[in-house]
């Protein structure tokens, strides 16, 4: 492939950015994408994964500590006694606990690197009944608050009566 700025050199580095939703792909040589000021990795100027990490972490790669203060300091696991601060540099927990007590913190993390906060994919046959019941429930009840703002009571109506089913159904099983 070759490059799309010079059209002369072979397209070394590829790039896909999006920005709203909308993605572009360029391909370009090496040469180009210093004078475009691209980061280039594994080059003096490129990018770490850790700097990556790093940004999403809410941490300061200068070592300066993190970006909120010294709240990010204190902010401490009973278990092993990781905080947050370290997490941030190694990018990882000490024990299962740190995801109890970064719990405040890691809400905004998910939502950044992920889109959501829960796991809103498949779901296995054999074991997620209980899993499609709920969201079946969180469904229902989503229609029953439109039909209600919109004044549909009728509709309404039959939703409540089916959310009041779900719910017999989820609590016996």
């Amino acid at each position: 492939m070759v490059c799309q700025e010079c059209g002369k050199k072979p397209a070394t580095l590829h790039f896909t950015k999006i920005v709203n939703g909308e993605k572009t792909e360029f391909h370009i040589c090496e040469s180009c994408a210093r004078e475009k000021g691209e980061l280039i990795p594994g080059t003096a100027n490129g990018f770490s994964i850790h700097s990556l990490l790093s940004g999403l972490l809410d941490f300061d790669p200068t070592g300066k500590g993190s970006s909120t203060g010294s709240k990010a300091q204190t902010i401490r696991c009973d278990e092993c006694g990781l905080t947050y601060s370290q997490f941030s540099k190694i990018g990882r927990f000490g024990c299962s606990s740190c995801y109890k007590h970064f719990e405040d913190r890691l809400d905004p993390l998910f939502k950044r690197v992920h889109g959501n906060t829960k796991h809103i994919g498949k779901i296995p046959k054999r074991r997620g009944g209980s899993i499609q019941n709920k969201r079946e429930l969180e469904e229902l009840k989503k229609q029953l608050q439109y039909r209600i703002i919109h004044e549909e009571f009728e509709d309404a109506a039959q939703i409540r009566d089916q959310i009041r089913d779900l719910e017999k159904r989820i609590s016996a099983g």
